[in-house]
C-alpha cells in the first residue's frame, strides 16, 4: 500500500528545503538522502525564498529558534504557499517557552501547513493552549495508552479540521490523521527515544515523502511514519552488546537507505479509523 510512495521518491528525487535545528541538522540531511531525496539546509532570510522556490517541499523545525531564523521561517513558509509546495511543521518544544509556543502558533496562523508533526505534549499546546511540556520530550501525563487511544485519534482529527493540515502525533503508538481518516501505526522501537533527533529526522523525511506525493498527503505522511518505525525495528536487530545509541543512529540511517517498497508494504503495521464528514 505505501510502497508506491517510496517508489515516487526514487523516481522524482525531490529537493527538500530544511530550516531545522543545529543539533540535528546533519542527521536530517543524511536521512533525506537515505530516503532517496536531496536536502538543502538554508535558514538565512536573505536567501530562503529563493532556495525554497527551487525545492519540492519545505520542512520547518523550531528546535533551536533565534531572532534570525524566525523571520526566515515565515518568509519561506509564505513563499512555499505561493508556489503550492507542501510544508511540514515540527513544533519542537512547543510549551517549553513563550518564544517556542508563540512562534509555532504564529506559523500555523500565517502559513498553510500540509503536515504538523510532533509529540502529544507539543500538539496539545498548539491545539488547546494547555499541555504538560517537559522540554522537548513528551510529558508522562500526555503519553497515549490503550485506554486513551480512541480519544487521542479523535483529538488529532479535530485539530486537522481546524488547521487543514494532516496531524502526525508520534510516540509509542503513532497517529496520522486528517479530519476524515486516521492511521494508527504500531511500528517502531523504544530505542528510538535514546537518540537525539529521531523526530527531527522523521519530519525531514516526511517532507521528502509528501514532496514526491503531493496529491496524497495523508498516505504519504503515514508511509513516512511507518518507514521510520520499520527502520527503527530493523536497526535494533543489527546491534551487538558493544553497540550504543551512536551506533543505533547510524544503523537507523542505513536502514532508511536500504528500505525498499516491498519491505515498506510488508512490514507496515497499522489500523485505519474513519470519521464522519
Amino acid at each position: 500500500m505505501f510502497g508506491e510512495t517510496l517508489r515516487n521518491i526514487e523516481k522524482k528525487g525531490p529537493v527538500v528545503h530544511n530550516i531545522t535545528n543545529y543539533v540535528t541538522v546533519n542527521d536530517c540531511a543524511n536521512i533525506v538522502i537515505a530516503a532517496k531525496a536531496s536536502p538543502i539546509m538554508s535558514d538565512d532570510a536573505g536567501e530562503v525564498e529563493e532556495i525554497t522556490a527551487i525545492c519540492g517541499a519545505l520542512n520547518i523545525n523550531i528546535g533551536t529558534l533565534n531572532a534570525n531564523t524566525v523571520p526566515s521561517m515565515f518568509a519561506a513558509g509564505k513563499k512555499s504557499n505561493e508556489l503550492g509546495h507542501p510544508v511540514v511543521l515540527d513544533p519542537v518544544g512547543a510549551g517549553a517557552s513563550k518564544l517556542r509556543t508563540e512562534t509555532a502558533k504564529g506559523l500555523i496562523e500565517k502559513v498553510k501547513f500540509s503536515v504538523i508533526r510532533g509529540n502529544m505534549s507539543e500538539i496539545k499546546v498548539l491545539a488547546t493552549g494547555i499541555g504538560a511540556a517537559r522540554g522537548v520530550d513528551v510529558s508522562k501525563d500526555d503519553v497515549v495508552d490503550a485506554d486513551g487511544l480512541g480519544a487521542a485519534v479523535r483529538f488529532a482529527a479535530d485539530f486537522s479540521k481546524k488547521t487543514g493540515a494532516v496531524i502526525a502525533i508520534t510516540g509509542a503508538t503513532d497517529i496520522v490523521a486528517s479530519g476524515e481518516k486516521a492511521y494508527i501505526i504500531k511500528n517502531g522501537h523504544p530505542m528510538m527515544a535514546n537518540i537525539t533527533g529521531s523526530g527531527c529526522m522523521l519530519s525531514a523525511m516526511t517532507a521528502a515523502y509528501i514532496a514526491a506525493n503531493p496529491d496524497n498527503i495523508l498516505e504519504a505522511a503515514a508511509a513516512a511514519v511507518c518507514a521510520m518505525g520499520i527502520c527503527g525495528e530493523r536497526a535494533v536487530k543489527r546491534m551487538t552488546e558493544r553497540d550504543g545509541n551512536s551506533s543505533y543512529r547510524n544503523y537507523l540511517i542505513d536502514e532508511v537507505y536500504n528500505l525498499t517498497p516491498e519491505i515498506l508494504d510488508s512490514e507496515s503495521k497499522f489500523e485505519i479509523m474513519y470519521f464522519d464528514k
